[in-house]
């Protein structure tokens, strides 16, 4: 049911905002030329990886190690802020690398590397969206969005996933979260993250099912 929401959702949405995706792929071309793409590795359900889509947001280094926020242009930081640059993701989505709600996919590194929370955070498709972006997005420390990441795992349902769709939107075009804080912890969730036994159970589900799936592909 969840998988067909997402691929109704995705294609809905990307044939109501073509227009928009030509227009922003045209702009971008002209002021920070190619790629109009950004394209990165992600960790995705049970740690496969996929390649994930984004608008470009800034422009081609002038030197060696030119550090990102000089080279982020102010149509890119707009896109950033509005979170327009994430729109291509919804090809991730009909691909099945994605869902509309989910935990945001993280930079690949060695799965060793991950906490218990992190390696829980595997175990359902990464989100265009997620609880951790509706309640503070970058104004949160890296733990408090996993916190928020887990208890959405742990209390996923329609009427949340439709919540966090809807203050998206309002959020996103208000750009809220970006500069300053939203008092996550006023949503109470953040005070009821589950526990460590929790959290160690749904990363157990991640281990079993990355285990079984790679099983199947020696049995293949």
């Amino acid at each position: 049911m969840r998988r067909t929401v997402d691929i109704l959702v995705a294609v809905v949405a990307g044939l109501a905002l073509l227009p928009l995706f030509f227009v922003l792929a045209l702009t971008i071309l002209i002021v920070m030329g190619n790629p109009v793409l950004f394209r990165q590795a992600r960790p995705g359900l049970h740690n496969v990886p996929f390649v994930i889509l984004k608008f470009s947001t800034m422009r081609a280094p002038r030197y060696v190690g030119e550090p990102d926020h000089e080279r982020t242009t102010r149509l890119g930081a707009v896109l950033r802020a509005t979170s327009l640059d994430e729109l291509p993701q919804l090809w991730n989505i009909l691909r099945g690398h994605m869902s509309l709600i989910g935990p945001r996919p993280l930079p690949i590194r060695p799965k060793e590397s991950y906490t218990s929370a992190e390696r829980a955070r595997l175990v359902i498709r990464p989100g265009l969206t997620g609880w951790a972006q509706v309640n503070g997005r970058n104004a949160l420390l890296p733990q408090e969005r996993t916190e928020l990441d887990i208890w959405y795992i742990c209390n996923r349902s329609l009427s949340l996933d439709l919540k966090i769709l809807f203050l998206t939107v309002v959020r996103g075009l208000s750009a809220q979260g970006v500069r300053g804080p939203l008092e996550p912890h006023k949503t109470g969730t953040a005070s009821h993250v589950p526990g460590d036994t929790a959290i160690a159970g749904v990363a157990e589900r991640s281990d079993g099912a990355a285990g079984s799936r790679r099983l199947e592909r020696g049995q293949a």
